[in-house]
């Protein structure tokens, strides 16, 4: 069985804010090599979201050391059509927080099978991608977000489907060569989905079910979630048809490719988001138990930067490191942290220097698609590493 660490059971206040109705309530900080620590900004902070409309509800978790040391739980996990209280066990629409955490170890595994190279042509083993100008384009390129590709598909066309999506891609332009600029593009990770599906001959949702989600026990996620896990799914907001999206998936272009992409479409909870944190801060440390499925050495490649030598907008494979996307680093942790975030709402950032990591999941577009949380997470990452420090 994958290593998670025991912990006893978390305390809980409970509080309401005051002419909003709405039941907001955080899990005492757990104590921390002997020591507990004061997590009371952090809280202040996300109970300040829910009550200035920053998102309807928010999951918080803060780990370090192999042990969750802080729980929070604030808000509405729906308010239309019908409310519903934020619970600890949300699932949440993870939207480009796929890309970290599925597509680029799915990739990297392949790597360290031999089966491709990190800075050979894409059209080595998809030779159609060459077209458009795109020959000198490297998987380093895709997974770094420096191909020059630009941000997603078009969109104003009626195109559907996994096929038409593939053609799409496969005959997109890059607006600039090939090394030159960071440029944050879904058509990257689209890109990186279908070479895994050539080379596996899987779809990508069954590979990365068999030897990313499966092997690392995460249960309560998955692609195209079944309807009996509907009621614990925070819906986002409306489709163009008026319905409100609940288990669907956000992103329009992996909606129109049936809910399944390299660069969305996977959901999952805060349990097993902790625990995926916590099983690649275990491997990248080098220490037993991780069920995390990739080497150290691939971690740690992962997770360092690997961008152009010259550029300063730092990637990792898969991962962000220091760029105008870095606002879930806040102003605590170093440059040599890394993590994600998600359209809809979510972010991971992890700390190797700290062992620890900062998790936040909101549906920040429900239900009207106007929530912001830039600032939430750079502010609860801020204060969890003051806490964290002091601790």
């Amino acid at each position: 069985m994958p290593h998670r660490p025991a912990a006893p059971p978390p305390t809980r206040r409970r509080a309401i804010i005051a002419g909003t109705g709405m039941i907001l309530s955080a899990f005492a900080p757990r104590a921390g090599r002997g020591q507990t620590l004061d997590m009371r900004a952090v809280d202040d902070r996300l109970r300040r979201a829910v009550s200035t409309h920053e998102t309807v509800g928010v999951v918080c978790a803060i780990g370090q050391h192999g042990r969750v040391l802080h729980r929070a739980v604030y808000g509405q996990r729906a308010i239309s059509p019908v409310a519903q209280r934020m619970t600890w066990d949300t699932v949440f629409d993870m939207a480009s927080l796929t890309k970290s955490l599925i597509t680029a170890p799915c990739i990297m595994q392949l790597w360290e099978a031999g089966r491709i190279g990190l800075d050979n042509p894409v059209s080595t083993y998809l030779p159609e991608f060459a077209t458009g100008g795109k020959g000198n384009i490297t998987i380093r390129h895709l997974l770094t977000h420096y191909s020059g590709l630009p941000p997603d598909l078009d969109l104003t066309q009626p195109w559907q489907g996994h096929d038409q999506a593939r053609g799409l891609t496969m005959n997109s332009r890059p607006d600039l060569p090939a090394g030159q600029k960071f440029i944050y593009s879904d058509i990257n990770y689209l890109a990186l989905g279908f070479l895994l599906e050539k080379l596996t001959g899987q779809p990508l949702e069954a590979y990365a079910t068999g030897h990313i989600l499966r092997p690392m026990g995460l249960a309560h996620s998955c692609f195209r979630p079944a309807a009996s896990l509907l009621p614990r799914i925070a819906p986002t907001q409306m489709d163009e048809t008026g319905h409100m999206l609940r288990g669907v998936v956000h992103d329009p272009t992996a909606r129109r490719m049936g809910g399944v992409a390299g660069h969305a479409g996977l959901f999952s909870d805060a349990d097993d988001m902790c625990r995926y944190a916590q099983a690649l801060l275990d491997r990248r440390a080098g220490r037993p138990g991780s069920p995390f499925p990739l080497r150290r050495d691939t971690v740690r490649l992962m997770t360092t930067p690997q961008q152009p030598a010259d550029k300063t907008d730092l990637r990792g494979l898969g991962w962000d490191i220091a760029t105008h996307y870095s606002s879930a680093r806040g102003e605590g942790f170093p440059v040599g942290s890394f993590g994600h975030t998600g359209f809809t709402g979510t972010s991971l950032w992890i700390d190797p220097q700290s062992d620890s990591y900062v998790l936040i999941l909101t549906n920040r577009v429900h239900p009207d698609g106007h929530g912001n949380v830039v600032a939430l997470r750079h502010d609860v990452a801020t204060a969890a590493a003051i806490a964290l420090h002091a601790g």
